[in-house]
């Protein structure tokens, strides 16, 4: 076989496998905001969680998501997405400060097996693309399995 054989098969191959990669990722889910929510919460200092999620959350489900809190029993194609925001106290108020993260779970019992049948995600900031998630989404689930009676969703709603 030739080097030139050799380098085109070895780029195919990583081709393919980006784009498996990707197909498999969670993406940022753009207008999260205008879906349901489902609750507001906020996590203060003595929290077990507290670190990283200290802050002022808010809940947003899609339509689908939505039939799954009914039940416990979330389909595949159900978004749930935590807004995670820095909590600042002062004139006798508690307001968000700056976006710390936004956490996005996807149900796809297919490519997400060994999680649940759940993608998780973590957007720093207020990037789209800076992911937080480096262990395919391992260290959450382990966190989440303590809810699988719940489909390993923590948040009900109100």
């Amino acid at each position: 076989m030739k080097v030139s054989t050799i380098v085109f098969i070895a780029i195919s191959t990583i081709a393919v496998t980006a784009g498996v990669k990707a197909e498999h990722s969670v993406a940022y889910p753009d207008n999260f905001r205008d879906w349901y929510h489902v609750k507001s919460m906020v996590l203060y200092a003595d929290h077990a969680l507290a670190d990283p999620f200290e802050g002022i959350h808010h809940v947003y489900a899609n339509k689908l998501a939505m039939e799954g809190f009914s039940n416990r029993q979330f389909a595949d194609g159900s978004v749930i997405v935590f807004d995670l925001f820095n909590s600042i106290e002062g004139g006798g108020a508690l307001q968000e400060g700056d976006r710390k993260l936004t956490g996005v779970m996807v149900k796809d019992s297919k490519h997400f097996s060994s999680t649940g049948g759940w993608g998780f995600e973590g957007f720093a900031g207020d990037s789209k693309d800076q992911r937080l998630v480096s262990d395919g989404g391992a260290g959450c689930f382990a966190c989440h399995e303590q809810v699988k009676d719940s489909d390993y969703v923590f948040s009900q709603l109100r």
